[in-house]
């Protein structure tokens, strides 16, 4: 039509009326404006150029020219009179031919739709589909009922039978009526500085040193990305700041938030108890490590309540001050505190048992516990002389080598070529309960890679060549390591009182029980023992019997002096679906309450499936009464666990080359269950920037 026009052009007008005509045409291929006023007037051939105009300006709205070079198809019949004025034409025409592509069609919503599950989103006149059931938005395109069938029936194939009422009633709800959600996008800044605390969250989790992360993790960050994507993606991991000094503050940013979070908790909490002790770190300073346990969403949490370091005296008071002044600085109730446990028994006095005693003066209705885990270790020091002696001895022949590096070395040798299980014995510690048992069973098995490398020189090298010995020796190693069995599985989080007298009652049971197998000559219970025997082809000696037998049974008389068995009138906590009478410490409403909750078949249910602190937990709206009295009886620790491994941690970030650290950050971030809120801390920030 182009070509059509520019003809008529060349037989009416002068070339310079033609190259004006012409850049108005190119002006209108790429604005869709043409200014008419600007074209020709003349008769015939303005009426062919507003034909011209009004045909192409009708196809603009529904078509997009493209311009494509085809030298050959321009052949306009014109007469012998405008050849010469044609051909000035052709030279200023580089494309030829314009061709149109159709824009893509547009489909209508129809209320009929809703019956594949589908709504329409946006623009009425071109509207996207969007699922009732699922959200998802599809394109224009997807507007045509065999596509919204094959996503229903695909995607909702349990929906593909129903009728248009219920999709009609699903889009009513009001959860559909809600407005979406606006959707924020990060600037990199923004997404940066998340990044750097997501980083300094994970570098305080680990106990590493702050500059792992400018000198270890950017790099490999950087080099996964570039591998992974490309060096315009990895040159972003430069915007993410992780310098020594950034990483401390953010680490201290994420602790004030774990720290804000656990105190809004106990203040809304009905009742918490306290675990605490104190031990000096590598740099000599006195550390306070304060557990909390306390009630919060259907759970009973345990978390970190402070860690701090006192500066001069750590005295009873001093450490009674540091607590105080913590629950003073937050506003923390001390009336809401139900129990404390220690390492100090009642009989003791020191630091800690003084503290103790001033918590509970400003806590009247607090109680205080004594560690059970240091009474099982208190109680299991006591045995008979000869095997006393035989423990010494096994323990002075492991100095003799430990204490001996080349003695180790050599004796690594030996093993290796004798092909032994082991390479090198345990070294006794007696702070360490369990490292005795450990230590026993290992000097058992390499008593003849030990036979063979000990110097007659020494004095103890004939206790492996005593039989008598080497039973005794056996026995100790199977008995340490069983009692080592019940002292670990009363350790870990969310451990109670009644876990605890369950695991002892087990044990008052078996110590019976191994008593009188001994008596009967029947060693089966004690492997070590057993296979030995079987292997010597021997029996054990009446005095042998006679000190395991006395061992056994002075053992379980001293557990019940350590754990006295009394009147459980706690009981119903415990099991309150066996309960027939009313126990002696519920009043007569609160039996009532118990009686309605044991009758219900659905809580009954939920006894077998959750553990007794979630149980009791969960019954606190329901129940409120009787499930907060129970709750209350739940929350003082049994152990001294949490405090234990708290100091691990401690040691493990706090080392000889980190004196200066205030590691105190980092234990609220690494024994606090609490995870912090990012979003939130950044979102407090009023400039986000890339610089350190």
């Amino acid at each position: 039509m182009i070509a059509r026009l520019l003809c008529i052009l060349s037989y009416n007008f002068n070339k310079f009326v033609i190259l004006d005509v012409y850049s108005k045409l190119t002006m209108f291929c790429t604005t869709t404006t043409l200014p008419m006023d600007l074209l020709p007037k003349q008769g015939s051939l303005k009426q062919e150029v507003e034909s011209f105009y009004q045909i192409v300006s009708e196809s603009n709205d529904q078509k997009v020219g493209i311009l494509q070079h085809e030298d050959q198809q321009l052949q306009p019949s014109v007469s012998k009179k405008s050849e010469d004025e044609l051909s000035r034409v052709q030279f200023m025409s580089s494309s030829n031919k314009i061709t149109f592509s159709k824009k893509p069609k547009r489909r209508k919503y129809d209320e009929s739709y809703l019956s594949f599950g589908f709504t329409y989103f946006g623009n009425r006149d071109a509207p996207h589909a969007q699922c009732v059931l699922c959200k998802k938005i599809l394109s224009n395109s997807s507007l045509a009922p065999s596509k919204l069938r094959r996503h229903l029936e695909t995607k909702h194939a349990a929906y593909k039978d129903k009728d248009i009422s219920f999709f009609k009633q699903h889009l009513d709800s009001p959860e559909n009526n809600k407005p979406p959600p606006p959707k924020i996008v990060n600037t990199d800044n923004e997404s940066a500085t998340e990044a750097s605390y997501n980083v300094s969250y994970h570098i305080a989790l680990s106990g590493e040193a702050h500059t792992v992360g400018e000198l270890l993790i950017k790099p490999c960050a950087k080099d996964v990305v570039m591998r992974m994507f490309d060096e315009q993606y990895s040159k972003k991991i430069d915007a993410v700041q992780l310098s020594n000094s950034t990483i401390a503050r953010r680490i201290k940013d994420l602790a004030a938030d774990i720290e804000e979070e656990l105190v809004c908790r106990l203040k809304i909490c009905d009742g918490f108890s306290l675990q605490l002790d104190e031990s000096a770190d590598v740099s000599g300073l006195a550390v306070l490590l304060v557990f909390v346990r306390y009630r919060f969403n259907k759970s009973i949490e345990e978390d970190l309540l402070l860690c701090e370091s006192l500066q001069s005296n750590a005295t009873g008071k001093d450490i009674f001050n540091c607590i105080d002044s913590f629950m003073q600085k937050h506003e923390i109730e001390w009336e809401k505190c139900v129990d404390v446990c220690s390492d100090a028994s009642r009989a003791m006095d020191g630091k800690i048992a003084e503290a103790v005693t001033l918590i509970k003066y400003v806590a009247p209705e607090s109680t205080s516990s004594h560690c059970l885990l240091y009474r099982h270790a208190l109680a299991v020091k006591i045995m008979p002389t000869t095997l006393k002696n035989v423990l010494d001895q096994a323990v002075q022949i492991i100095n003799y080598i430990k204490a001996r590096p080349h003695q180790s070395r050599l004796l690594k040798i030996l093993c290796e070529e004798m092909g032994a299980q082991h390479t090198a014995l345990l070294l006794n510690t007696e702070v360490r309960w369990l490292s005795r048992g450990k230590v026993l069973v290992r000097l058992f098995e390499l008593r003849r890679e030990l036979l063979v490398f000990m110097d007659s020189a020494f004095q103890l090298s004939d206790c492996l060549t005593n039989l008598s010995w080497l039973l005794r020796l056996a026995y100790l190693a199977d008995i340490f390591t069983k009692l080592n069995e019940v002292n670990l599985s009363m350790q870990g989080k969310n451990v109670t009182v009644f876990t605890v007298f369950d695991k002892m009652s087990s044990l008052l049971r078996k110590l019976a029980f191994w008593a009188s197998s001994v008596e009967e000559e029947n060693f089966d219970c004690f492997p070590t023992l057993s296979d030995f025997l079987t292997e010597i082809n021997s029996t054990v000696d009446k005095d042998i019997c006679s000190a395991i037998v006395q061992h056994l049974r002075g053992l379980r008389s001293t557990l019940l002096k350590y754990f006295p068995v009394t009147n459980d009138n706690n009981a119903w906590v415990r099991n309150p679906f066996t309960v027939t009478v009313k126990p002696a410490s519920l009043v007569a409403r609160d039996y009532e309450s118990l009686i309605d909750l044991t009758s219900d078949s659905q809580v009954k249910q939920n006894f077998s499936e959750l553990s007794l602190n979630d149980f009791w937990s969960s019954l606190i709206q329901e129940y409120p009464s009787i499930a907060r009295r129970a709750v209350r009886i739940l929350l003082p620790f049994a152990t001294m666990h949490l405090c234990e491994t708290g100091f691990s941690y401690y040691a493990a970030t706090k080392t000889k080359y980190r004196k200066r650290l205030d590691a105190a950050p980092h234990m609220r971030i690494r024994l606090s269950n609490i995870t912090p809120n990012i979003k939130r801390i950044c979102d407090k920030k009023t400039q986000k920037h890339c610089s350190h």
